[in-house]
């Protein structure tokens, strides 16, 4: 058994007590998740499960005289987990699977979980009462659907409980020079995503793109209204590069979010986004890049 399988058994161990004895603490007010300041550490980002001061006094409580805790959890680096969106997107994922990211999101202080629109209820029931937000998609990955069905899609998904939306733009669209379409296609999912509280970040899919046509969509985000433009879904030709997030950079400005995804598997990589511009990062392999920092 590997250290990282260990360290998710004992949390998952814990947890399980926790459950079977009966929490006591009072429930959280909406908004505050669970941090408390007299019963959890401050600034608390619920990342390690079995070495919460919180958590390791109920199992005590229940019984325990002893308690194991990771070196490595508690020397990872919170700032990178959190500008992590935690990703599971190929269409094969089980319910399983989206529970076990789940609660590795927790567990790290993931700043989301990113998923397919059918997961959200699930996704949203398994991160109550924890500061890491419910990603979904919408028109993906292709972004060729009527802004109708991206619409209509974004409603359905912030309604059952996302709080960020990962649109793809009108990609044919935009090739073909048709501005006004892509501009429009993308307020409408913005103008629905926030009258509910959700951001938007426009997936331009760079690999398809020549460098024009990325400056051109960026524009574009930025006037219809978008929180964040993002490089590529990951189901393209090619992901993330630091040439396109410092393209992207140059073009919306120091107040808008940009969004590396696509490839991004290890601690260099990552910081190689972020120093060319990138404030979020999408990954699949998000628990080998924070461990990294405990390296």
């Amino acid at each position: 058994m590997t250290q990282t399988e260990l360290d998710r058994l004992v949390a998952e161990i814990g947890e399980e007590i926790l459950t079977r004895v009966g929490r006591t603490e009072p429930a959280a007010k909406k908004g505050e998740g669970l941090n408390l300041p007299d019963q959890v550490c401050p600034g608390c980002v619920q990342r390690c499960a079995q070495t919460c001061a919180r958590n390791t006094k109920e199992i005590i409580a229940a019984g325990a005289d002893r308690v194991s805790a990771s070196e490595r959890l508690t020397k990872i680096d919170p700032s990178i987990a959190a500008l992590i969106d935690h990703t599971i997107l190929k269409p094969e994922a089980t319910r399983n699977d989206v529970v076990k990211i789940c609660r590795e999101a927790r567990q790290y202080g993931f700043a989301s979980v990113c998923v397919n629109p059918y997961w959200v209820p699930l996704v949203r029931a398994e991160l109550a009462g924890s500061a890491v937000k419910v990603c979904t998609v919408v028109g993906f990955p292709l972004g060729a659907t009527s802004t109708e069905a991206k619409v209509a899609e974004t409603a359905v998904a912030v309604r059952v409980g996302a709080t960020e939306i990962d649109m793809v733009i009108n990609i044919g669209a935009l090739r073909s020079g048709d501005q006004d379409a892509v501009r429009q296609d993308i307020r409408q999912v913005v103008q629905t995503a926030h009258e509910a509280g959700a951001i938007v970040k426009v997936i331009l899919e760079t690999a398809l793109l020549d460098d024009a046509q990325k400056a051109t969509a960026c524009t574009l985000a930025k006037q219809a209204g978008a929180d964040f433009v993002k490089t590529s879904t990951g189901f393209s030709t090619s992901g993330a590069t630091a040439h396109d997030v410092a393209l992207m950079r140059g073009v919306v400005g120091p107040g808008m979010g940009i969004k590396a995804a696509g490839g991004i598997r290890t601690l260099s990589d990552l910081r190689a986004m972020t120093a060319a511009g990138a404030t979020r990062i999408g990954a699949s392999a998000s628990i080998k890049i924070v461990e990294a920092t405990a390296a």
